[in-house]
């Protein structure tokens, strides 16, 4: 069985590894499925918030209030779940099979043991809510919601545990099948549980939560099943001596993942003072907002992909001792990322009235928040680009188990230029929401920038 699993363990690649060209078919073979099964998770949580939406405007303002105390809780174990990619995939690269088994063992008692006091902050969710002075009966209606969602964590992060170690072993197929197959589940299951139909009972907005609880569970069923049953995957034998914590790797994952979780959160929390600054403005400032982030929400599932299979890509080259694949998947990911979405920016400049109006429609009313959504979309063409690199740039340096200096450079990027000139431009120069934007591109390229100099000197000094 091991010289099977050696035998899957090698590239996969028609073509000389040292063929560039190669290198973006690979890439595009790992980001395609990731990117889509990114779009899966938003089709589900987009489809959450359409039927909620049918209990009225004060159940969906409950729910966006709860996804933000959830999410910001669950960003902490996204880091240590996206630390089992570059272990599994160094791993892989090696031809070491125990540890690509390890890692995702580690991964697994990690999202176990996480989720434990990650549960605390939305089954807390009502009070702290009301400490940021949000109105009791939305903090109250939040609280139904999250009572059922909380309990879907642990099961989320191994799902994201078991997906990482598959993408690592070049199989990242089954978690988008398995995403796919769970949307209309999902509709399907959040409706009747809202509504009582079937039998069951009407749980309304505790039910929508506790129906994504459970297609979170039976997503995660579904993925470990086919980790261990299916071949090759199972000669990998993924769930062998799971009872077993493996305490020196579980530092390591930690070591790696904890930063990638403090770099979200610093970017979560720099796009929520943005909805913050947009309610100083005006109301149509923060409706414009919100639509043209959400359009940007769509097309970061690019890069998001690509970096993800850069992470992959390097982390194979590192594995095998190669510093010139590790650049070259680098640099590969890089052009890939930008080339799409440079694309699809321009498409979306094209089409930013259209977009406008597919959200707000065409009344008169409705005019000026159209006129400015617009012109975000339009101001947020530099940013769409700059945002992808960063992604893609990041996800590389995790290839080689870097993430302390992003970081650091999150920090500068985000908080240290994109805020404080976000904030002069906005209201010292008068430039409104406009300004903003301006100001999260400018620090969003800084922060690429400090990335794609991190790769080239760490290349550098692999190549020496």
């Amino acid at each position: 069985m091991l010289d099977t699993v050696q035998h899957h363990s090698q590239p996969q690649t028609g073509m000389p590894q040292n063929h560039l060209a190669q290198e973006f078919v690979e890439t595009l073979r790992l980001a395609v499925p990731l990117m889509l099964t990114q779009l899966g998770q938003i089709a589900m949580i987009t489809t959450d918030l359409a039927l909620i939406g049918r209990l009225g405007e004060d159940a969906v303002a409950a729910a966006a209030l709860a996804h933000t105390v959830y999410f910001v809780s669950f960003t902490f174990g996204l880091g240590l779940m996206a630390a089992v990619s570059p272990l599994a995939a160094q791993a892989f690269g090696a031809g070491d099979v125990r540890l690509i088994r390890r890692s995702l063992r580690v991964g697994l008692w990690a999202a176990l043991l996480i989720s434990l006091p990650m549960m605390a902050s939305p089954l807390y969710g009502e009070q702290i809510l009301l400490a940021l002075g949000q109105a009791p009966q939305s903090a109250g209606l939040a609280q139904r919601y999250l009572n059922g969602l909380a309990w879907g964590i642990a099961p989320a992060l191994g799902f994201i545990a078991v997906r990482s170690m598959m993408s690592a072993v070049n199989r990242p197929q089954p978690p988008l099948w398995i995403t796919v197959a769970a949307i209309p589940v999902n509709a399907a299951l959040v409706y009747a549980l809202i509504h009582g139909l079937f039998g069951l009972p009407e749980l309304g907005l505790f039910g929508a939560g506790l129906a994504t609880t459970m297609v979170n569970l039976g997503t995660f069923v579904a993925v470990l099943a086919i980790a261990g049953l299916r071949k090759p995957l199972s000669d990998y034998r993924p769930l062998a001596r799971f009872w077993r914590i493996d305490w020196p790797l579980m530092r390591q994952l930690i070591a790696i993942g904890a930063p990638i979780s403090f770099s979200l959160l610093l970017e979560y929390g720099l796009f929520s003072s943005a909805a913050l600054l947009m309610g100083l403005i005006s109301t149509a400032a923060i409706a414009a907002h919100q639509i043209a982030l959400q359009i940007t929400a769509v097309l970061f599932m690019v890069p998001l992909g690509i970096g993800m299979a850069a992470t992959v890509r390097v982390g194979h080259a590192f594995g095998r001792g190669e510093p010139a694949a590790v650049k070259r998947a680098g640099l590969a990911a890089a052009v890939l990322g930008v080339g799409l979405v440079s694309a699809l920016t321009i498409v979306i400049i094209l089409g930013r009235y259209q977009l406008g109006r597919l959200f707000f429609g065409s009344g008169a009313e409705s005019a000026a928040t159209i006129e400015l959504t617009a012109t975000l979309l339009l101001v947020g063409a530099t940013f769409f680009i700059a945002d992808g690199l960063q992604t893609i740039m990041g996800g590389a340096l995790r290839g080689l188990n870097d993430t302390r200096m992003t970081l650091l450079f999150a920090a500068i990027g985000y908080w240290g230029i994109a805020f404080p000139i976000a904030w002069v431009l906005a209201f010292n120069a008068g430039l409104g929401a406009v300004g903003v934007w301006v100001g999260f591109s400018v620090g969003t390229f800084v922060y690429a920038g400090l990335l794609i100099l991190r790769f080239r000197m760490l290349t550098r000094r692999l190549a020496e």
